[in-house]
């Protein structure tokens, strides 16, 4: 049985589900802790970490 190219693996799929989570929790949290720091070069280095991270959690979703 040959599957197509643009076809994933079960675990393919799996491994996928698992970044977007681990992704979508770093950018979350990321976001929060820059709302609460008064330090603001933390808070800019935070939101450039949520960023980073929304931008990996798209990729990977395009890839679904």
């Amino acid at each position: 049985m040959s599957e197509s190219k643009n076809m994933l693996t079960t675990k393919e799929l799996t491994l996928l589900k698992d970044l977007l989570l681990l992704e979508e929790a770093v950018c979350k949290k990321a976001r929060l802790y820059s709302t609460i720091t008064m330090n603001v070069k933390l808070k800019g280095e935070l939101e450039n970490l949520s960023k980073k991270h929304e931008q990996r959690f798209l990729y990977l979703f395009s890839l679904l």
